[in-house]
C-alpha cells in the first residue's frame, strides 16, 4: 500500500496540469482580458487606462521586472506593457512569449523640464537630422549598426544628465562594462555628443525620474514614455521618435524555461560583467558608510556637548534636533538634501548621501555619549579633581575610559545600522539594475546578503577589538 502522500502529490500534479493546460484561455484581444489578473507598471498609462474596467483585476508592480515576475509566479495571468519591452532571446529565455498587440499606437518622445528651451531646441533639431528609422531598425529589429558620426567634445564640457526608468533591451540597459545601451540610450548619447558635451544615464523609479527632472538634477528623461495630457502638465516633451503599441505578455505553456544554478550565476553575475556592479555598489556602500560615521561621530560630539551643557537653549536645540532626525524617515531626508537643499549646489549624489547618513547617526551617537558619559559616578570625577587633574585630563583620563566601556557596544549597533540603511544608495540599485536584465531577484540580493553580514561583522570585531584593548 502507497503512502498517502504519494497519492497527495498526484492530486496536486493533476490540478496544476489541469490549470495550466485545458482550463487555461490564451487572451487575444483586449475584450478576452475579462476576469484575468493584468499586471501593470504602477504610474503607467495601463494603470491608468485598466482602471476603469471593473471586469479586470489589477496588479500593480514597481517595475518591469517585477511585472514580468509576477506573470511567471502566477500571481497575474497577463502583465501588459510597451510592446517592445522584452525580446524574442527575453521571452524565450523566461518562458514567455507576447499574446497580442494592442490596436493603439503611442508617439514615444523624450522628457524635459518645462521652460528648459534650449534643450529642447537642440533636442528636436538633432532628432529632425538623425537617422533615427535606422538606430531603431538595429535595436528593434536588428538590423545594420548606423555608426556615430565623429563629434569633437571640448574638455571639461558639462555632461548631459539623463534619467531612464526602464533598465530592459532594446530600449535602455546597462550593458558590457557598465555602458549604457539600447534605443533610447543611443539616441541620446548621439545627442549629446552632437552638442558637444559627454553623456551620462542613470536609471530610476517613475517617480523618482520626474523629481530629478523638474529640480533640474537631470535634462532629460527616457523610457519609452508615451506623450499624454496629462503628463504635459509637468513636463515638456521633444518630437516624437518613435511609435508603439501596447503588448500584452503571457507564460508560455509550451516551453521549459527552468534554469540551473550554475546558468543563474553566470547570467546574473559573470555575463556582462554584471559583477562589476556589485563591486560598485561595495565601494559605494564601504565609502559612505565610513565617512557618515566619521562625521557622524564629530557631529555627535557636539550634540552630546549640547545636551550636557549648562545653557538650556543649548539643551533645547539638541532636543529639536533629536525629535526632527528621528522624526522623519532616512530616505525622506536623503531626498530633501538632494532635491531642495543642495539642488543646485552642484554636490554629488554620494557627498549628500554621506551628510544624510552623518545627521542620522549623529543623533543616535549623541544620545549614546550622553548616557555614557552620565552613567560613570560622579564620585569618579570629583575624585580626579580633588587629586589635582585639570577638567580636561579627568575626563579623558578617568571618565572616558569607563564611558567608553559602557557605550560602545551600543556605538556598535548604531554603525551597523548605519551600514544597512546605506542600501538605499547603494547596493539596491545595483541589484535594480542587474534584476531588470536577468529578471531573477535571488542571485543578486543572496550576493548583497552575504556581502553586507561580511561587512556587518568587520565593523563589530574592529570596535570590540578597540573594547578590549581599552
Amino acid at each position: 500500500m502507497k503512502n498517502p502522500l504519494f497519492y497527495l502529490l498526484i492530486t496536486l500534479y493533476a490540478l496544476t496540469a489541469c490549470s495550466n493546460g485545458e482550463d487555461y484561455r490564451e487572451p487575444k484581444s483586449e475584450e478576452d482580458l475579462s476576469g484575468l489578473v493584468l499586471a501593470a507598471s504602477n504610474g503607467s498609462y495601463y494603470q491608468q487606462k485598466y482602471e476603469k474596467r471593473a471586469d479586470v483585476q489589477l496588479f500593480l508592480t514597481s517595475s518591469e521586472a517585477d511585472g514580468v515576475q509576477a506573470v511567471r509566479q502566477g500571481h497575474a495571468d497577463v502583465y501588459v506593457s510597451d510592446e517592445v519591452m522584452l525580446t524574442k532571446d527575453d521571452m524565450k529565455r523566461l518562458g514567455m512569449k507576447k499574446a497580442f498587440v494592442g490596436d493603439e499606437c503611442f508617439d514615444v518622445a523624450f522628457a524635459i523640464r518645462k521652460g528648459n528651451t534650449e534643450i529642447a531646441r537642440q533636442l528636436n533639431a538633432f532628432l529632425a537630422s538623425a537617422p533615427l528609422e535606422d538606430i531603431t531598425n538595429y535595436w528593434i529589429n536588428g538590423g545594420p549598426y548606423v555608426e556615430e558620426p565623429a563629434y569633437t567634445i571640448p574638455e571639461g564640457a558639462k555632461p548631459l544628465y539623463c534619467v531612464c526608468a526602464v533598465n530592459i533591451a532594446p530600449i535602455s540597459y546597462v550593458g558590457e562594462g557598465g555602458k549604457w545601451q539600447g534605443l533610447d540610450a543611443d539616441i541620446l548619447r548621439r545627442f549629446a555628443h552632437s552638442i558637444g558635451r559627454p553623456f551620462e544615464m542613470q536609471f530610476m523609479d517613475v517617480g523618482s525620474a520626474i523629481m530629478a527632472i523638474n529640480t533640474g538634477k537631470a535634462d532629460v528623461f527616457s523610457g519609452c514614455l508615451f506623450i499624454t495630457e496629462e503628463r504635459q502638465k509637468s513636463m515638456d516633451f521633444s518630437a516624437p521618435y518613435y511609435k508603439c503599441h501596447p503588448g500584452y505578455f503571457i507564460v508560455d505553456h509550451s516551453r521549459d524555461a527552468r534554469m540551473g544554478l550554475g546558468e543563474r550565476i553566470h547570467m546574473n553575475l559573470i555575463k556582462e560583467n554584471r559583477i562589476k556592479l556589485i563591486w560598485d555598489g561595495l565601494v559605494e556602500t564601504v565609502k559612505i558608510t565610513l565617512f557618515a560615521i566619521l562625521l557622524g561621530t564629530v557631529l555627535g560630539i557636539g550634540v552630546c556637548a549640547c545636551r550636557r551643557s549648562k545653557r538650556r537653549w543649548l539643551r533645547g536645540l539638541a532636543d529639536l534636533y533629536g525629535d526632527f532626525i528621528n522624526g522623519i524617515p532616512t530616505l525622506v531626508l536623503l531626498l530633501i538634501l538632494f532635491y531642495v537643499v543642495f539642488a543646485n549646489s552642484g554636490m554629488s549624489a554620494t557627498l549628500v548621501a554621506i551628510v544624510a547618513f552623518a545627521m542620522c547617526f549623529a543623533s543616535s551617537a549623541g544620545s549614546i555619549f550622553d548616557t555614557s558619559i552620565s552613567a560613570v559616578p560622579k564620585g569618579q570625577t570629583e575624585a580626579g579633581l580633588s587629586l589635582g587633574f585639570t577638567p580636561f585630563k579627568t575626563f579623558m583620563g578617568i571618565v572616558f575610559p569607563q564611558a567608553l566601556r559602557k557605550g560602545l557596544p551600543l556605538y556598535t549597533g548604531e554603525c551597523i545600522s548605519l551600514l544597512k540603511n546605506t542600501s538605499i544608495v547603494g547596493y539596491i540599485g545595483a541589484s535594480d539594475l542587474i534584476r531588470s536584465r536577468t529578471f531573477d531577484a535571488l542571485i543578486p540580493l543572496l550576493v548583497i546578503t552575504i556581502i553586507y553580514f561580511i561587512l556587518a561583522w568587520l565593523i563589530r570585531k574592529t570596535l570590540n577589538l578597540c573594547l578590549l584593548r581599552k
